[in-house]
């Protein structure tokens, strides 16, 4: 059913990168040396942060989760295990993601337009290795992505650095607040848990990822002239004509690389699923029946179901765009006159 919104309801679905307001203790190793400057964020949906005050910027159930992480050169963000779906697209950076409790079974680097699926139920933790500060897209399965399991060794650390964590993910500063006597304190990862969880060495965890170089070989979709549709994370979709992305396996979401050409613009359509738009480099303009917006590098537009909407770059230069869109099958495309 075709809908409509207004430029100031379209406007609170968008977040420009230069507007995204971090938080520096979301986690419980916000401590820790080595990993106490990192930046999280949660821009739609509250992600996995253990911190209550941790600002969401859009909070609008999307059937996943979109995060950013933000960090500067050597610092580490702690080995850790997800329930669902997590799926990292690198905006700026060199990053290396490692497995293992303690970050030894393999590793890949990856940098800027790479893309990393991490299996769920294994560790991970990440660490920028380049130079100068990066930032990632996270999107993460689920409108509840669950608690992270942390690996053992975090908990000593947070201790020692004054952070406590309940059950409830909430994070307690034994510094300034006493723990009450029957406050329900996550245990720590044991050793049981630990060894339930799923290896994964450096060969495995590399066919978790796609360089962006190797998205774009071969020629994706052609939704329009000047446009390209690439797949990237999800299964085969027999309704827009998908393949499978690199990343073959179930989200609960599908990932794609949109590539666009200078002066290329689409007719109204609409979508069924909630659309949401990363930008990676360029120009997009997006029009709607009442207003428009242009997007550059870093913002974020989530696009809501049933909206005609059409995109055109304006700009002489190529711009790239990642797509989210809901569930393992989204409907076709629908176009309006």
């Amino acid at each position: 059913m075709m809908g409509e919104i207004s430029q100031q309801d379209m406007q609170r679905r968008l977040v420009r990168y230069t507007e995204l307001r971090p938080c520096t203790t979301a986690f419980i190793d916000a401590r820790t040396p080595g990993s106490e400057c990192k930046e999280n964020f949660t821009i739609i949906g509250p992600g996995v942060a253990e911190n209550p005050d941790q600002f969401v910027h859009i909070n609008i159930p999307h059937g996943f989760n979109i995060g950013g992480a933000r960090q500067p050169p050597e610092c580490v963000n702690s080995q850790h295990s997800h329930e669902t779906a997590e799926v990292f697209i690198i905006h700026s950076g060199v990053w290396r993601f490692k497995t293992g409790e303690r970050g030894t079974d393999g590793y890949v680097d990856l940098s800027r337009g790479d893309v990393i699926s991490i299996p769920t139920r294994c560790f991970r933790g990440f660490e920028n290795i380049g130079r100068d500060v990066g930032f990632m897209f996270a999107v993460l399965g689920g409108d509840d992505p669950c608690r992270v399991t942390w690996a053992p060794y975090v908990f000593d650390a947070a201790r020692e650095h004054g952070l406590v964590l309940l059950r409830n993910g909430r994070l307690i500063d034994i510094r300034r607040e006493h723990v009450a006597p029957d406050a329900d304190v996550m245990p720590p990862t044991t050793l049981a848990q630990v060894a339930d969880l799923r290896k994964y060495d450096s060969t495995q965890i590399k066919k978790c990822t796609a360089g962006f170089s190797d998205l774009v070989v071969g020629g994706g979709l052609s939704v329009v002239s000047g446009f390209a549709e690439y797949a990237v994370a999800g299964i085969a979709n027999e309704a827009e004509q998908m393949p499978s992305g690199p990343m073959s396996w179930s989200h609960g979401f599908q990932l794609r690389l949109v590539t666009v050409d200078p002066g290329a613009r689409t007719a109204p359509h609409l979508r069924a699923e909630e659309e949401v738009l990363l930008m990676h480099e360029g120009e997009l303009h997006v029009t709607w029946a009442s207003g428009s917006v242009s997007l550059r590098a870093g913002d974020v537009l989530t696009v809501p179901p049933g909206v005609p909407r059409s995109f055109a770059n304006e700009s002489a230069s190529p711009a790239t765009v990642h797509v989210v869109r809901g569930g393992d099958h989204p409907a076709g495309i629908q176009w309006r006159p």
